[in-house]
């Protein structure tokens, strides 16, 4: 490999001109870190497998190589549990969390190898730690960084549990969603220090929050722009999954909505504030094939306690038609979470924060001590696993 610093050199820039990557050291990162070695090969789903992709044939590498220095994430296991994130998304979240020299960081989710590449590129091997669940991960990603000059130190454990041994972190950043926030990501961070994590209530219910270590507390605002990680894997088996009930059009009662929202899980700020709003739970939601077309076609909402809508794709009208079952009517819950938001002023999400304490957390609207907040049940990481 010959041109790889010219490769990287080109993502460098095309993450500076995207807004993406903007102070010196992490574009010198980005420029001088071979991501081909950390990422030499990436699975795709085809029909009902995961297959390691081309990357022997001159077309296949050349395509290869397209990917690895490109703004894209790759799976890197055959298992589609494991991925290499959007350069992007960590060139936004390394400088967001503002370390400095002489800094120590803790990694959740250690993946590719990527990213602790980038750490230690800027702070040194020594100030580096990674864990992930996987330890031929680990492995791997050990191997990698050694043969390319770095040794930060990795670990294959339950990164919910963070990394006591070698506490305190300055900083502490997951590259795994995560239900709540673990209080030994807290406790292992020093006051002052910060957290970066990706909060999700459910689905796409939530992004990415930093968070400052105070006396009893981890409390900041959510970033301005979104961002989404894959669910963290812990030792522990996930509880099985609660059955959702089946929708029958027949036994439902049918009303006309003008709230023009078919699909509310796309509009990311609102659908987190519904879960704010109303507590939806384990939520699925999705598209119903139309059986005249082959096509996805009205959209449905259903929780485990039994309850369900489905929602006409096309408006008819100027309104929607809408059939709920179950022993809640979850359509009446959105339109009436729509007009308390829609009250608040439809808020972005630099106007939401979070507080976290060893007793839960809380999400609040502007300031902590404001009049708007919604504490959160209280949902170990390990009931959100996968």
């Amino acid at each position: 490999m010959t041109d790889w610093q010219t490769r990287a050199q080109h993502l460098a820039d095309e993450l500076s001109a995207a807004g993406k990557l903007s102070s010196p050291p992490w574009q010198q990162a980005v420029a001088q870190v071979p991501r081909h070695e950390l990422v030499p090969t990436y699975y795709t789903y085809i029909d009902s497998g995961w297959q390691a992709a081309d990357t022997s044939s001159p077309r296949g590498r050349q395509r290869w190589l397209e990917l690895v220095y490109s703004n894209k994430a790759l799976f890197v296991l055959p298992d589609g549990l494991s991925s290499t994130s959007m350069p992007g998304l960590m060139t936004r979240m390394l400088e967001a969390l503002d370390v400095h020299d002489g800094h120590r960081v803790l990694e959740i989710g250690t993946g590719s190898g990527y990213n602790a590449a980038l750490l230690c590129h800027r702070l040194g091997d020594e100030h580096v730690f990674s864990v992930d669940i996987d330890a031929e991960l680990i492995g791997l990603a050990r191997t990698r960084l050694a043969a390319i000059g770095y040794r930060p130190t990795l670990v294959a454990a339950d990164g919910s549990l963070g990394l006591a041994e070698h506490a305190p972190f300055d900083r502490v950043i997951a590259t795994c969603s995560v239900p709540s926030i673990p209080w030994a990501w807290v406790r292992q961070t020093r006051v002052g220090g910060l957290i970066l994590a990706d909060l999700k209530l459910g689905g796409h219910a939530g992004n990415l929050v930093l968070l400052q270590r105070g006396d009893d507390r981890a409390e900041g605002r959510f970033d301005p722009t979104y961002g989404s990680f894959m669910s963290i894997r812990q030792s522990a088996p996930p509880p099985p999954s609660l059955p959702y009930p089946d929708r029958d059009r027949a036994t439902a009662s049918a009303s006309v909505t003008h709230l023009d929202l078919a699909r509310p899980w796309e509009h990311l700020v609102f659908w987190f504030f519904v879960h704010l709003d109303t507590d939806l739970g384990a939520a699925c939601h999705g598209q119903v094939m139309d059986p005249a077309t082959g096509q996805p076609g009205d959209a449905f909402l259903a929780t485990p306690d039994g309850s369900w809508c489905e929602i006409s794709v096309h408006p008819d009208g100027g309104g929607r038609e809408v059939w709920q079952g179950g022993p809640r009517k979850l359509w009446d819950q959105i339109e009436a979470a729509d007009q308390r938001w829609s009250h608040l002023g439809q808020p972005g999400w630099e106007r939401f924060g979070l507080t976290v304490t060893e007793q839960g957390h809380t999400v609040w609207l502007d300031a902590a001590d404001g009049d708007h907040s919604w504490p959160l049940p209280r949902r170990p990481v390990s009931q959100d696993s996968s």
